[in-house]
């Protein structure tokens, strides 16, 4: 039996054919492979530099014909986002070559948001002056512990004294947006080093910190080696704390609770990833790099030799329209993750009376809100309890809408 068709209101196909704005470029270099990391990456080891060598090289030209060869969409971006891998493997002068081609390909805003992931232990002085000189004004510190013991359990490649030495490092060099990454329910991780790591999160100060809940993919080592809520992976209910934990200080410290593992001081909400959530088109490129133009989602291949013979054979991206139904779902996925929920304008009046009917019960919890803003009717999940159980609603939520 086929899917039903939801439909949307008459907005659809300006929505599908919205022009992307903003362009995640994937750099997939890292030292080690973390125990928790399914990403598409490619791993050097510690004693190639990255700065001479070939791999490096190839994989930034194959990257910039990829650019080069896609379908011009966009007069200037407003946002880019290099993630990874350790973009901060990616000598300056390299970064450089890949922001010239999109430059040159799309235009880049001049408020843009110019983003990079970069870890302790990777760069020194000089190399983030230089990134600075090239335009990122946006960086994401890979902390995800602050205990020497969960870093090592973890896999990490950097020291607890790397990360020190990188926060001083982002203050000599009058960093004015940085985010700090955190990862809880580690194997092995205590409430009370939890609380420890926001702490030492809040005194740093950054303008962002991100605090995910680590999660088992079935061919990382953590996922080979462990089972959800079975020792020495912290139960359920401890994970559940600590997510309530860092709601409480972060935001009696000054940070808003904009998404379900994001928050901000005002004005420092990441802009890249708000693309994501709002359910807009982005282009990707590189190794493993998702898309969404034109309403169509993705994937590029994972592996450096696939990619490559990909982009050599002209990049082509030869797949279908999502549905309106999946769009639907999608949105709902994706925008209830966010502090402001979403409009419920953008539906069909049928669709809106399913949304209500089937989400009364955790209404009737205190897990999700209907309200009025500027006569708008919008749905949101509350916080904390509502993106605590966000997965729970949504399950609900897709199988009323998706049967």
């Amino acid at each position: 039996m086929s899917k039903p068709n939801l439909s949307l209101s008459k907005q659809t196909n300006i929505l599908f054919n919205t022009i992307p704005l903003a362009a995640y470029i994937h750099i997939p270099f890292c030292r080690r492979r973390c125990y928790y990391c399914d990403f598409p990456i490619s791993v050097l080891g510690n004693s190639v530099s990255t700065s001479t060598s070939i791999m490096v090289t190839d994989y930034v030209d194959r990257l910039c014909q990829e650019i080069e060869t896609v379908k011009l969409l966009a007069s200037k971006l407003n946002t880019v986002f290099f993630g990874g891998g350790t973009p901060s493997l990616l000598p300056p002068a390299l970064l450089a070559k890949i922001l010239q081609q999109v430059e040159a390909k799309f235009g880049i805003a001049t408020d843009a948001e110019i983003s990079m992931e970069i870890d302790p232990g990777t760069f020194n002085r000089t190399q983030l002056q230089d990134y600075l000189a090239v335009g990122v004004n946006r960086f994401s510190l890979g902390v995800q512990a602050f205990q020497a013991e969960l870093l090592q359990t973890c896999g990490r490649s950097h020291s607890l004294e790397d990360i020190f030495s990188a926060i001083e490092l982002f203050r000599q060099a009058n960093i004015a947006n940085f985010s700090l990454d955190l990862i809880s329910g580690l194997p092995q991780q205590t409430i009370s080093q939890w609380q420890d790591s926001l702490a030492r999160a809040i005194e740093i100060a950054p303008q962002h910190i991100s605090g995910y809940d680590l999660v088992l993919e079935p061919v990382t080592a953590f996922g080979k080696q462990y089972q959800p809520g079975i020792k020495p992976l912290p139960t359920d209910e401890d994970t559940a704390a600590m997510y309530r934990l860092a709601q409480q200080m972060l935001t009696e410290a000054g940070y808003e609770h904009y998404e379900v593992s994001n928050y901000a001081k005002p004005g420092y909400q990441c802009r890249h990833n708000r693309v994501y959530w709002l359910n807009k088109a982005y282009y990707g490129f590189g190794m493993g790099a998702a898309s969404y133009v034109e309403g169509k989602r993705f994937t590029r291949p994972r592996t450096r030799r696939e990619y490559y013979a990909w982009v050599e054979a002209g990049a082509i991206i030869d797949v279908p329209r999502i549905s309106e139904t999946d769009y639907i779902l999608e949105t709902l996925m994706l925008g209830l993750r966010l502090a402001e929920g979403i409009s419920l304008s953008q539906f069909e009046r049928e669709i809106k009376a399913k949304i209500r009917t089937c989400l009364q019960p955790y209404r009737d919890r205190g897990w999700v809100e209907f309200l009025e803003i500027d006569g708008e009717e919008r749905l949101r999940l509350n916080d904390p309890e509502g993106f605590l159980f966000s997965n729970t609603i949504l399950a609900t939520l897709f199988e009323r809408l998706d049967s």
